[in-house]
């Protein structure tokens, strides 16, 4: 078995949003059954209320971004994670000085088959 290790930089860019890039960095195209992403978002962009029969993480490593889940509202920082249970209502906007820079994840293979937008639409790379 070939240890699998994914070059970051090989890795093609899925259309997502203005402002706002994306690369899936591991799942179905390698095997896996579920999916890390790596993205690049610049400041004001974000995500549209939304929920997924899933839980997600979102890991800011760079930048900050003003997250609302459920009710609440915070402003969430670089080294932190946004823990985000299934069916919960979650939205954000990248906030600050700059843009942020993200690590998204699913433990199921195609999140979005399974997303539910309460506000706005999906992004255009799903």
């Amino acid at each position: 078995l070939e240890m699998p290790i994914v070059d970051h930089n090989a890795m093609p860019e899925v259309p997502w949003r203005p402002g706002y890039r994306t690369w899936d960095i591991a799942g179905p195209a390698n095997g896996m059954s579920t999916t890390l992403t790596y993205a690049v978002a610049e400041f004001g962009t974000g995500a549209p209320l939304h929920q997924h029969e899933d839980e997600e993480l979102i890991v800011v490593l760079e930048g900050a971004a003003e997250a609302r889940l459920g009710d609440e509202v915070r402003t969430v920082g670089a080294d932190h994670t946004l823990a985000i249970p299934a069916n919960v209502p979650h939205a954000f906007t990248v906030v600050g000085d700059a843009g942020a820079k993200l690590l998204v994840y699913f433990p199921v293979p195609d999140p979005f088959d399974r997303t539910t937008y309460l506000e706005g639409s999906p992004p255009e790379g799903r």
